[in-house]
């Protein structure tokens, strides 16, 4: 039996009112903070963390650069999402790769997820570890080192993708006497796309092989839309339609022609990304019946929204489409004003090793008055580049007062290249309000 160390363990600290109960993170577990973790202050360095951390330290007290999460936000997101699901009568399993925080993780199953999809091998291992029970790895799982992992008895139910034949042979030879059956998916792509079957005939093919290889078990279909769009445009959203109008088709001609097993945990149809989970319930929820003669269910695996952001995601989210209340976004950088060379130019202390920028570059939102005063909000300055540790404010208007020393508020495009760069995340109350105070710590796992 895998064993879960206990730096995962479950801490409570902050209570959650929107998802009906506490919400898991992690600094009754941490123990002393050290000089390790960028997000922690000079002054708190041998710190018990929850000790630190119960003293609700105002941002004043941490350093800069800094990333936060907002814990209002996520427990509006978590809660959010758990509505929707339930609403479009589909079950989630948010993808783990966001955040690698199984604190983070805890919370979302908490609140109803199925389990936690991951995209690598160490990222199965690590949620094998957090005792997640059910894992979708959407990916080949080819090493196998891992695949001999999963042959062993485990607790966990596991399901891995594959799109050729070639994949299940790779496979084969590794899960091969398995303690209990390694569930696969087929997944189908499209020309253009990722991964995935190009064709419904090649996907057929992949299926008999499954069936065949002693160790796997056929459990269902799998792929992902977002590869083969990039906005909310009409255009867009057809051509994403008509990708999961083929995906749907794919699961019944393989239930027309008997090839699923018996598999008394279910079938498994599975898509979605954060940006058109709205479109795989309207195609594919009615598939949805874990208690039908063949129990089967619908997975959406969108990963985002629990941080969502204020870039990329802020413009194509579902929420926008549906209309039920839009997503917050829980991560803001806190940046300092190091230098003003010139009358319309700040330097801020964070770059690239710091602050996501492949999908937008951040945004400034608000000023804190020489880094104690109350936050507000700021208009005329934008980011324009970022090099490794320093960020270029251009500044026009009221924004061409700020003095050396100023701490600059910023949202964030993409949570996924935002947690990578964090080891340990303060946990404040409200990144809007006048006195953010920190109420908890994250720990990230990226290895």
């Amino acid at each position: 039996m895998l064993e879960r160390p206990d730096r995962w363990a479950t801490a409570v600290t902050y209570r959650s009112t929107a998802v009906g109960g506490p919400v898991p993170y992690d600094a009754e577990h941490l123990g002393a903070l050290d000089p390790g973790a960028k997000a922690v202050p000079v002054e708190a360095w041998g710190r018990d963390a929850a000790g630190f951390a119960g003293e609700n330290p105002g941002l004043d007290r941490l350093p800069t650069p800094l990333v936060t999460l907002d814990a209002g936000a996520l427990d509006a997101n978590i809660a959010a999402m758990r509505d929707w699901t339930r609403s479009a009568g589909v079950d989630l399993a948010p993808h783990g790769k966001t955040t690698m925080a199984p604190s983070i993780w805890r919370a979302q199953l908490a609140a109803g997820a199925l389990g936690i999809t991951v995209a690598t091998g160490w990222q199965l291992t690590v949620a094998l570890r957090a005792e997640v029970p059910w894992i979708l790895a959407a990916y080949p799982v080819l090493d196998p080192g891992v695949l001999r992992l999963l042959a062993r008895p485990r607790r966990a139910r596991v399901l891995v993708w594959a799109d050729g034949a070639d994949v299940v042979a790779a496979m084969a030879p590794h899960v091969a006497g398995a303690a209990q059956p390694v569930d696969v998916l087929v997944e189908l792509g499209g020309i253009g796309g990722r991964t995935g079957a190009r064709s419904t005939a090649v996907a057929l093919e992949v299926a008999r092989a499954v069936r065949a290889t002693p160790g796997l078990r056929l459990a269902g279909v799998a792929g992902y839309e977002g590869a083969f769009a990039h906005d909310a445009s009409p255009a867009s959203l057809a051509v994403v339609r008509t990708y999961l109008s083929d995906l749907r088709g794919l699961h019944r001609r393989l239930l027309a022609e008997d090839l699923y097993p018996s598999v008394p945990e279910g079938l498994v149809v599975s898509a979605g990304g954060s940006a058109y989970f709205d479109v795989v319930a309207d195609v594919l929820a009615p598939l949805h019946d874990p208690d039908g003669a063949v129990p089967t269910r619908v997975v959406v695996r969108s990963g985002a929204y629990v941080a969502h952001d204020d870039g990329f995601y802020r413009g194509v989210t579902p929420m926008d489409r549906i209309g039920e209340g839009g997503f917050r976004s829980a991560l803001h950088g806190w940046v300092r004003v190091v230098s003003r060379p010139e009358p319309g130019l700040a330097l801020a202390d964070a770059g690239k090793r710091d602050l996501s920028f492949d999908e937008g570059l951040p945004e400034v939102q608000a000023v804190r008055r020489g880094g104690t005063g109350p936050t507000e909000p700021l208009e005329g300055a934008e980011v324009t580049a970022l090099n490794d540790q320093h960020a270029f404010v251009r500044l026009t208007g009221p924004a061409r007062e700020l003095r050396v020393g100023d701490v600059l508020r910023l949202g964030l495009s993409h949570p996924c290249t935002v947690f990578d760069k964090w080891g340990l995340l303060p946990v404040v109350d409200d990144a809007a309000a006048p006195q953010p105070v920190l109420v908890d710590w994250v720990r990230t796992v990226f290895g």
